[in-house]
């Protein structure tokens, strides 16, 4: 089986962090969120790993060459010069997938399970063309929605409807055994385009089902979603509390798990935690931070953050204060 991760869009939603970088490659909980994923597909032992890339590129192939070329027995890159959507993604890897089944990952979701997981319910469901995960949702006119047949097989897909019987939400996961059918599909949709919309992965699945195959579901319990910034904070609190990060650094320190403290960052005088991420190289000095994520080789001095996303290079210089407070006072600064 081959993995596909879609990681190429600009990720506008992360404005102004992925202005200067790829969504897959903003911070957190110790790591780029690419490197979340590929952490989490080790155990599936994939024979090749394809990342779609095309915004800011450069960036992604050289964390991952960097961080996983002995990770994987291949990786290949192939570009995607439109972000025409999901389903495009899936497209522009039809030489590189061949005949194989592929698992595809998104490129900005985290899932507390390991993808080796995944694939065991998947071939719970015995034989099929593949299997989607799916998750209950409380808004599916945000999400792909799947209904179901009374044999469980499902019926239908739609991609965001207005009004919708289901809630059973794709939760970004696929396993498709039959990806000639797949790539029909798509065919058929990419060369008969009457509009200039995205062309979505939802679109040539339910197409695909009308060519005869079947597909199952598979529940997902725990899906992180990092494409937007609150929900960026909310993963690097979850992440971090399931790794346990502590790492004690610096001189003077309060830490207060869980925290990250990446390499050669530098903190001193200050009280961390919890649920901080500072990357490689930064330096804080003289600071109270809580649920924040600082980047790489950035500054923080004489700050109070809380709940805060900062980027790489940044630099942030506060005032020093002397107070001197009587008995029953409250400040709030």
């Amino acid at each position: 089986m081959k993995v596909v991760i879609p990681a190429a869009g600009a990720g506008k939603r992360l404005y102004p962090h992925t202005y200067t970088k790829p969504k897959p490659m903003v911070f957190v909980a110790g790591k780029p969120i690419i490197g979340h994923i590929l952490d989490k597909m080790v155990g599936v032992d994939p024979e090749e790993v394809i990342v779609v890339v095309g915004y800011m590129k450069d960036k992604i192939i050289s964390y991952i060459d960097s961080n996983y070329k002995d990770s994987f027995d291949k990786i290949t890159y192939v570009n995607q010069d439109q972000q025409l959507g999901l389903g495009h993604s899936i497209y522009v890897t039809k030489e590189a997938v061949e005949d194989s089944p592929i698992l595809i990952v998104l490129g900005d979701m985290i899932f507390k399970n390991g993808y080796g997981e995944f694939l065991k319910l998947h071939e719970c469901n015995g034989k099929c063309s593949g299997s989607i995960g799916v998750k209950n949702i409380d808004n599916p006119q945000h999400y792909g929605i799947v209904y179901l047949n009374g044999d469980n097989t499902i019926k239908k897909m739609i991609e965001k409807p207005k009004n919708s019987t289901s809630n059973l939400g794709i939760a970004g996961v696929y396993f498709i055994e039959d990806t000639p059918a797949l790539f029909n599909a798509l065919d058929d949709i990419v060369l008969n385009r009457e509009s200039q919309g995205e062309i979505q992965l939802t679109d040539a699945l339910q197409r695909s089902i009308e060519y005869g195959s079947t597909y199952k579901t598979f529940e997902v319990s725990s899906w992180y979603d990092c494409g937007r910034p609150q929900s960026l904070l909310e993963v690097n609190r979850i992440l971090l509390s399931e790794k346990n990060m502590s790492e004690v650094a610096g001189k003077n320190v309060i830490m207060i798990e869980p925290v990250s403290i990446g390499k050669n960052a530098q903190v001193e005088n200050s009280i961390i935690g919890p649920y901080v991420s500072i990357a490689d190289g930064s330096i804080v000095q003289n600071s109270i931070i809580q649920d924040s994520i600082i980047g790489v080789q950035s500054e923080v001095r004489y700050m109070t953050l809380r709940s805060s996303i900062i980027g790489d290079g940044v630099v942030i210089h506060g005032k020093s204060n002397s107070l001197n407070i009587g008995d029953s006072s409250t400040i709030e600064f």
